[in-house]
């Protein structure tokens, strides 16, 4: 019965119509901005989206240029050791030369001290 009795108190109150007009506003603006929000983050899924797809074109750009740069560095390091083994192939038989040229000079030196003491002893016999 008490619940009743409430349920006509309910039917006797009225509300001011500036209530309901401001209650209608705010439930208004709520739905507007929820509606905004909803697009912000829809605009800003669909651009991190591109940026995603963008950056990945460019990361795979950039690595293509890189490869290429050091396929071309790559090229020319092996160009340098190839010059670079060339003359140490160079150097190697200069030095062999030199060493030859050495041992033909050590080989007259000898003989040149046999020679010349043979004739230190020919001269020692002359002169007795």
């Amino acid at each position: 019965m008490a619940f009743i009795r409430g349920l006509g108190n309910m039917e006797n109150l009225k509300l001011p119509i500036a209530l309901v007009i401001a209650m209608a506003a705010q439930l208004s603006a709520g739905v507007w901005w929820v509606s905004q929000q909803a697009a912000t983050i829809s605009s800003l899924e669909e651009t991190v989206s591109q940026l995603g797809s963008r950056m990945a074109i460019e990361d795979n750009v950039n690595l293509k240029r890189d490869v290429q740069d050091n396929s071309l560095e790559i090229e020319w390091v092996n160009e340098e050791l190839e010059e670079l083994w060339d003359e140490l192939s160079a150097m190697t038989a200069a030095i062999n030369e030199i060493n030859k040229i050495k041992q033909r000079v050590a080989i007259i030196e000898n003989d040149l001290k046999y020679i010349g003491r043979d004739h230190n002893t020919m001269f020692d016999m002359k002169g007795q």
